[in-house]
This record gives structure tokens, sequence and C-alpha cells, in this order.
């Protein structure tokens, strides 16, 4: 995610970094290739000079610190002067405590409205909201078979009209059927057009004035730049909405978008939305984007994934396996089919500070971890608890079983050997090995 821009800032930062301290020249300097490297990004060119500006202006005549160096010193300020940029601070989705919240999404064709509806919807119903998905986009081919396959796979009710060729009467109607069914959340899934249109607008307009949606989020797709900008601009004119969604931004490698469309909208991003998988959303923070870009990492993001996925009393008997050192390939599976619900691995590594760059180029593999729970699976109870009797014949089951090699198979239960061998040592010199309680962790 945005790959390209934090490797380019980066080397744009060298050139202060040795400086004894900062000077008009040297500020100057740096901040044009920054200025080079954001338009080179797709940032909007009024956006782009201003943040040059700001920064420029916070950095001339400050003081360096002994104890801070003149590249730490300006990245502290471009740190906050994007954070600034981004919005400053988060802006929550608006969720009514009586009556029915009613969230209307928009946007151009493409953009993953559909799909970032489901996401939405399971987000919300995880928060014990009884969503209810509406379907009313009514003319691009399969829109509404797709939102009904999406969400099945959330267990979230679809309503729509048969053959009905009227949005806002779909969109008027499903609010009844949301309040005889006790439904307290409904999320309005509307038409796009490959390109802003008066038709398109004027409809969504329409939905609007008729619904009185509680948020209209605009989706954009972070991967379009500026012609995302520019549409969710001419938008704005028309409906006004509340706040934006930005989609794909896992497959953005630029990031004009996400660093322009505040500045000129006006109006605060609230979700970013990563990949097809329906757990991939994010609330937007403004602060951890900022640190990202800066190729800080994100530790904060990645210790609320864990802490959505890790149940607090599977930690405790986790923990208590590690002790006991009874930890075999079922908690093994366990553990791996839960990060795999926190994201792709290279995301997650992309969070860690300092990673970011360091993987840019690395082949990091999610099917990997595809790999290492069909060989798990390949095995009886009795090999996943017991892992040494897992003969030469054993392995050569275990390997045909899930279609991998047996050097394959070898190579997993050596590292799961070696695994289990620190944690004994760990065990033997602390006298207690503990799992960290992420619900336990505080954030000033």
């Amino acid at each position: 995610m945005l790959e390209d821009l934090t490797e380019k800032i980066e080397r744009a930062l060298k050139k202060i970094t040795g400086q004894g301290r900062l000077t008009e020249a040297n500020i100057s300097d740096t901040l044009r290739d920054i200025r080079r490297v954001l338009l080179d990004a797709d940032v909007n060119y009024k956006v782009a000079k201003q943040f040059i500006e700001d920064v420029k202006a916070k950095a001339l005549g400050m003081e360096v610190l002994t104890s801070v160096t003149p590249g730490q010193l300006i990245t502290k300020i471009m740190y906050d002067e994007l954070t600034r940029l981004l919005g400053s601070t988060g802006s929550e989705l608006r969720l009514n405590a009586s009556g029915i919240t009613v969230i209307m999404l928009i946007g151009l064709q493409g953009c993953g409205k559909t799909t970032f509806s489901a996401k939405l919807a399971k987000y919300l119903k995880d928060k014990k909201r009884n969503v209810l998905l509406v379907a009313a986009d009514v003319y691009r081919p399969a829109a509404i078979d797709q939102l009904k396959i999406l969400g099945s796979r959330i267990s979230v009710p679809v309503f729509s009209i048969e053959g009905s060729k009227e949005p806002v009467k779909i969109a008027s109607e499903s609010l009844n059927y949301a309040k005889e069914n006790g439904l307290n959340t409904v999320i309005i899934d509307t038409a796009g057009r490959l390109h802003v249109d008066e038709n398109m607008m004027n409809e969504a307009a329409h939905i609007k004035a008729n619904v009185k949606p509680t948020e209209t989020l605009f989706v954009i797709d972070s991967m379009t730049g500026q012609d995302a900008v520019n549409s969710a601009k001419a938008f704005h004119e028309k409906v006004d909405f509340d706040g934006v969604v930005v989609t794909k931004l896992d497959g953005d490698s630029r990031g004009g978008c996400v660093l322009s469309v505040r500045a000129v909208v006006d109006r605060p991003v609230k979700f970013a939305s990563l990949g097809e998988n329906l757990d991939s959303i994010e609330t937007f923070h403004p602060d951890r984007m900022a640190s990202r870009i800066l190729g800080k990492g994100d530790v904060i993001s990645l210790v609320e994934k864990a802490q959505a996925q890790f149940d607090e009393k599977e930690t405790e008997d986790l923990e208590k396996r590690f002790r006991e050192n009874k930890f075999d390939f079922d908690d093994f599976l366990k553990q791996i089919k839960m990060i795999k619900k926190m994201g792709s691995l290279k995301s997650l590594l992309g969070m860690v500070p300092g990673v970011s760059s360091a993987i840019k180029n690395a082949d990091v593999d999610d099917k990997q971890l595809v790999r290492v729970e069909s060989i798990i699976q390949s095995m009886t109870k009795k090999e996943r608890i017991s892992p040494k009797i897992l003969n030469g014949s054993r392995r050569k089951r275990i390997a045909r079983g899930s279609g991998n090699s047996v050097q394959d198979v070898n190579r997993l239960i050596k590292q799961f050997e070696q695994m289990q061998q620190m944690m004994k040592m760990m065990n033997k010199n602390s006298g207690k090995f503990s799992v960290p309680n992420l619900k336990n962790i505080k954030y000033n």
C-alpha cells in the first residue's frame, strides 16, 4: 500500500539526514524533491503546493536540538502536516442509538461500492447492529445477484424488488421492510456509471431526498488518482455527501487520491477498503496513515487487528499449553486461521516500523499459509497431537493428501520442532513463558 510514495519520500529525506543543521538551502532542496514526489504520485497540484509551503514555513528557523537530527525534525514536521492534510482526527460513522440508521453509498461504476457495502455490513454486524443490504443498482447486469451472494456469505438479508427499475422506490420501501423485521441499519447500494453524468447524480440526489440517510458516503477507487478526486468534487456539489470511502488501497502504490480528496472536497475519509476479503476494511485514522506513508509502520492498527481475532480465553488456554509444552499442530492451525483473518501477510508486515521498504520487492506469498494448512489438515488427529510419530511413510501419505512434496512436509515438521524447542528453552530460562494479553495494552 502506497509503497512507491513511501520509498520516494524516504529517498528524498536522505539528502537532509546527514546535515548538521537546517538551513534555507537544504530545506528548499529537500522540499523540491518532495514536491516532485507528490506530483508524480498524482496528488492534486494545489494540494501539493500548499503542503510544501506549510512544511517549509514550519521548518525555517527551527532550532535543531542536540538529540534530534535535521532529518528527524523535518520528518516530524512532515508527519504533522500529512496528518493535518489527511484530516487530523478520525471521523466516526454516525449510528443512531434508536430508530433506523440509513447509510447510502454513491460513486462511479467499478469503484467497489457493492463489495464495500457487504464489508460495511459485516463490520456493523460484528458491532451487534441488525443490518439490511439494499440492492438499488437496477442497471448494472448481475449487480443484484452479486449483492445477494455477498449478503449470504455474511448472513445479512438483501432487499430488492423483482423486475423494478425504480431505485427511489426500492430504497424507500426497504425502510418499511427494515422496520417490520426489526433491522436497525440499512445500507443502500446505488447505481454508478463509468463517468460522471447528470442522470446518475440526479438519481442519487432523489434517493437521498426520499430516504434522508444518516450518512451518505462517496466511494472512490484509489487507483484512479485525480480522476477519483474530480468525480468526488462533482458529486459533492450535487449530492453533498458526508464522508469518503477509499477502496483498493492495497493496490495503490502512489497515494495521490488519498492525499488529495480531503483537501479538495472538505469531507473526511471514513473507511479504507483493502482487497476482496470481506474482513478487509479499516476505519481511517489520519495519523496512522501519515505514519505508514513515512515508512514508520502502524503498530496500533496491527494490535487492533489482533485484538479483533484473538479470543481472550483462547489466548489464556494457549499460554497454558505453551507453559506445559503441549503446543501441537492443532494449536498451530488455529493461529494460522486467525492470522489469515487479519489480512495479507505483506499488509501486516507493512505495519511493522521499518519493514515496509524492506519487503517492497520481497515475495511474501499468502499461499505459503494455505500450503501449511493443507499439510496439517492432511494429518490424522493423533499425528497432530503427537508429531513424533510422523515417520517416513506417514510423511509420504500427508504429502500426497495435501498436494505437496515430502520436502515441504519435512520442512514444516522441522520448523515446528525448532519452535517447540525454543519454547522449552524460554520456559526453562524464565520460569514462566507468557503470551501477551492484547486486551490490556494501553495507548497514550
